[in-house]
């Protein structure tokens, strides 16, 4: 393998990996103060259909991000008052979620497009464009290093460099304020942030709130950064594959960074080489395609350590009085 063919593979890797970062980030917030998420998948779908309808009839991708993130906040809030406010079973309404979503995109996407469930191409202003950081054109002569930086650093949407800049953000936030202080301890002991005059329920609907406005910045992604338009079920499970990376990462940002980039470098390597030749031995396309759902069977199964969720996980509070 060249340099070349490697820089394009790990550049087809940050651009997959990054809905699998939004959505891991949102399922870490979620999870971490006690509301266990199975409806990322669902949320992502929401979002990527209304970001490209609304971009599409505007003509302008930010309008779309806008939308998107309201559509997958919407269903945020239906799966927290499922959850928190009527103590519902998490796993059932997460499900729920992800069901409503499949079927209302398909619907309303035939109803107001005619086209099977998918939105109309978008074009220019209506996508999110390519940036080139500042000197990544003369940089790009400079050995290895100036490749590296024009041709990887370089040359990716907006919405990447937002997924990036959230583990950073996340990490301060869990980990050096009140809030995230707060935030963790409702996922392990709400009883005694209760105790101590926090609201258990504000601090929970906080973080499903965070939870939907991450799901609406990957499927926004998706489907005006990555794709030119929605087709349906354009998710294919990523929001499993960010749950599974989640527990990978052991609900830690910084985790969650390289485990989403493993995902996406498994997606990118089984686009690159369909049919992998290993010496006497090749690897067929149906493997490699299968590679990052695998991986995902693999750390569900708990072959890659054990991972101990919040203690307070996916039960409902009820106040003692």
């Amino acid at each position: 393998m060249d340099f070349n063919t490697l820089l394009q593979i790990l550049d087809s890797a940050i651009r997959l990996m990054t809905p699998l970062l939004f959505a891991c980030l949102a399922g870490l917030y979620s999870e971490r103060a006690g509301v266990f998420d199975i409806g990322l998948e669902g949320k992502m779908l929401m979002a990527a259909f209304v970001s490209a309808s609304v971009a599409y009839a505007t003509g302008s991708a930010w309008l779309g991000l806008v939308a998107g993130v309201s559509g997958a906040l919407a269903m945020a809030l239906i799966h927290g008052a499922a959850s928190i406010t009527f103590r519902g079973n998490q796993l059932i309404s997460g499900v729920a979620i992800n069901f409503l979503a499949s079927g209302l995109t398909v619907l309303l996407g035939q109803r107001i497009f005619g086209l099977g469930g998918r939105t109309p191409s978008l074009e220019g202003a209506a996508r999110f464009r390519e940036i080139t950081l500042p000197f990544a054109d003369r940089l790009r002569d400079v050995p290895v290093v100036g490749r590296i930086y024009a041709d990887l650093i370089s040359g990716h949407t907006i919405l990447v460099y937002i997924a990036f800049l959230c583990v950073p953000a996340t990490a301060w936030l869990l980990y050096r304020t009140r809030f995230g202080l707060r935030l963790r301890a409702v996922g392990e002991n709400p009883a005694s942030v209760d105790t101590a005059g926090v609201s258990v329920t504000r601090m929970r609907y906080g973080a499903v709130i965070i939870c939907g406005i991450l799901c609406g910045l990957a499927g926004a992604y998706l489907s005006t950064a990555l794709s030119a338009g929605f087709v349906r079920e354009m998710t294919a499970g990523r929001g499993y594959i960010a749950l599974a990376a989640l527990i990978f990462a052991k609900w830690r940002p910084w985790y969650a960074l390289f485990a989403t980039f493993l995902f996406g470098l498994m997606e990118a390597v089984a686009n690159r080489f369909p049919d992998l030749v290993l010496g006497p031995v090749t690897v067929p396309s149906m493997f490699m395609n299968a590679l990052p759902y695998i991986l995902t069977v693999i750390i569900l199964a708990g072959f890659v350590g054990r991972a101990i969720p919040p203690r307070a996980g996916g039960e409902p509070y009820v106040k003692e009085r």
